[in-house]
């Protein structure tokens, strides 16, 4: 079979190819400039004949309109630049053009389409393409990933991406990168880490001309902020990216996000920006929009519905939206809209629509967290295989490079390599081991328990210090599963969990000890001062009121059972089973009491 040209032989023949070259090169970090050196050379290379670089100057224009105009026409732009470079046999433009035309598929919806085009190129594209055009195929790919909702894998194409991205060439892809990343995490609910990724994306971006960059990291602060109940917050950000046109001489029309916009506005109270957001966003999403952008929008005009207080109208608008897109829908959006609809039936009088859709929105918030924990910890691994492969593709052009004595040093190398490669895997087995916290409490587990009861008894009788242990047991928890069904059982046990988060001291260690019982380590603290404690708690329960869809709780109370360790000898299990102990003769004198191992 006959080999293609590839970029290894690529030299710059002509004027017009240099424009070409220098046009692709800064199309992040210029994006005007970048269009301005692409017309210039398009315009040489018609006059010339020169293919080659005709080729370069559509596939830099083509990019640019992906960004800045529709998808349609980058398209176009990008089979013209393809069909120059099939004549001109240059295969590293021909797989560039093939992934700028699977992105413009992408925006249109159709991701597995786009993936099917870009994913046969993997393997060719990483030996044949640069750096920065390597990273840009394995985006294209992650973002599929990422629409499918497939995270794991949107992470390693992305973190690969990363890694063949060159900081210090400054070409400002690695900005785009850190966009996505960002998008990625705050789609699984880690708004933390997005925010990070988020503030160093814009970092740097202060050092390139890329306005859709910018307003891409702007929407994605916009998002985290406004689901982390902080919509004021990203007010500023919303004004700032209004402020940036929505065409080529700002941050472009392709992503205009006006309904993200418009959500943040709305729940920050500011119902004018709000009513202005949600015209532009029925406006530019009247051509063309994502099944995302769809229902996003359907939420946006809701919230207004709501906030106007036109509560029927708004259950009907998001009614209309259902069934919900099987397909191109993330966790996120339909967390949002299950949650906006229970709460419009809720406000509405319709508590059995209400309970529903709650329930709904709980079953995918609950599918979101696992998935998070999934893809974090698959993430982090394939992250370490990328590097060590990364490593193994400098090692080897350092071998054909170098004399006998480099290739002596690579083997050394290599083993280090697979030393460090050991220690980190050896780590994340370790991270994944310390999931310690419970979900619906944000207490320790029972886990932490196990792990942290033997040192902290062990300190307590090397210092001669008592430690107390308490055991709590929420009184009729059953009953309020069966009366009011485990939603309300759930908000009980997390509210308890709260209370005990916020009454601890910061060396005392709380944990869910399992179903609605908790336990309390209560270091240089013996069982009266333990007990005094309880009953301060025990009194704080009593009067906690929870007004819930079907009724109201109150008058709550807990059964507790207290020991420490000068008055039980012994391993942590004695010390475990005596509080156990007198739980269950709080019980039997009635429940509502705290015993302690003196009494029982």
């Amino acid at each position: 079979m006959r080999r293609m040209a590839t970029s290894s032989k690529r030299a710059p023949t002509s004027a017009a190819l240099r424009l070409a070259r220098k046009s692709w090169r800064l199309q992040y970090r210029d994006s005007q400039r970048s269009l301005c050196l692409a017309d210039q050379a398009l315009e040489k290379a018609v006059a010339s004949t020169d293919l080659a670089a005709e080729g370069w100057a559509r596939l830099a224009r083509g990019f640019y309109r992906m960004r800045y105009a529709t998808p349609n026409e980058a398209k176009q732009e990008l089979t013209n630049a393809q069909r120059c470079f099939e004549t001109t046999h240059d295969r590293p433009g021909q797989i560039l053009a093939t992934v700028g035309i699977a992105r413009c598929v992408w925006l249109a919806g159709k991701y597995y389409d786009s993936l099917d085009m870009v994913l046969p190129l993997r393997g060719e594209g990483l030996q044949i393409l640069k750096q920065e055009e390597r990273g840009m195929l394995l985006n294209v790919i992650a973002g599929c990933y990422s629409a499918l909702g497939q995270s794991a894998e949107a992470f390693a194409y992305m973190y690969q991406a990363l890694r063949e991205t060159s900081p210090a060439r400054n070409h400002g892809f690695d900005v785009v990168l850190y966009c996505n990343l960002a998008h990625e995490l705050y789609l699984l609910g880690d708004y933390a880490e997005a925010l990070s990724y988020v503030e160093e994306g814009i970092e740097r971006c202060a050092r390139l001309a890329n306005a859709n960059a910018l307003s891409v990291l702007l929407i994605n602060r916009v998002v985290c902020l406004t689901d982390l109940n902080r919509p004021q917050e990203a007010i500023v950000d919303v004004r700032r990216l209004l402020d940036l046109p929505a065409d080529a001489s700002g941050r472009g029309s392709t992503e205009a996000a006006f309904e993200k916009l418009a959500i943040a506005a709305l729940r920050a109270g500011d119902l004018s920006l709000g009513t202005e957001l949600v015209e532009r966003a029925v406006d530019a999403l009247s051509r063309a929009a994502t099944p995302e952008e769809r229902i996003e929008l359907a939420v946006a005009e809701a919230e207004l519905l709501r906030a106007h207080g036109r509560l029927s109208e708004a259950a009907m608008r998001l009614e209309q939206a259902l069934p919900l897109p099987a397909e191109g829908l993330s966790l996120r959006v339909r967390c949002m809209f299950f949650q906006l609809l229970g709460d419009v039936h809720e406000r509405g009088g319709n508590t059995a629509l209400a309970l529903e859709h709650m329930r709904t929105w709980q079953q995918l918030h609950l599918e979101r967290a696992q998935n998070a924990s999934e893809a974090r910890y698959q993430a982090a691994s394939l992250r370490s295989e990328l590097l060590r492969l990364q490593h193994e593709r400098d090692e080897i052009d350092a071998r054909r490079r170098n004399t006998e004595r480099a290739k002596a040093e690579l083997e050394a190398m290599n083993q280090k390599l697979s030393q460090k490669v050991s220690e980190v895997e050896s780590l994340q087995a370790a991270l994944k081991e310390q999931a310690v916290c419970d979900f619906l409490t944000g207490l320790f587990n029972r886990r932490y328990l196990n792990d942290v009861l033997p040192s902290m008894l062990a300190l307590a009788q090397r210092d001669r210090e008592p430690l107390a242990v308490a055991i709590i047991d929420l009184d009729h928890f059953k009953a309020v599963n069966d009366r009011h069904g485990h939603l309300a059982g759930d908000m009980l046990l997390a509210a308890f969990g709260d209370l005990l988060a916020k009454r601890i001291r910061k060396s005392d260690v709380a944990c869910r000890y399992g179903g609605e019982e908790f336990c309390l380590l209560l270091p240089r603290t013996d069982a009266h001062a333990a007990r005094r404690k309880l009953d301060t708690l025990l009194r704080a329960w009593r009067n906690a009121v929870f007004n819930i869809e079907t009724g109201t709780l109150s008058g709550n109370t807990f059964s507790a059972g207290v020991a420490d360790s000068r008055s039980v000898s012994g391993p942590v299990e004695m010390l475990l089973k005596a509080a156990d102990d007198c739980v269950l003769e709080a019980k039997r004198r009635g429940r509502d009491r705290v015993i302690t191992l003196e009494q029982a």
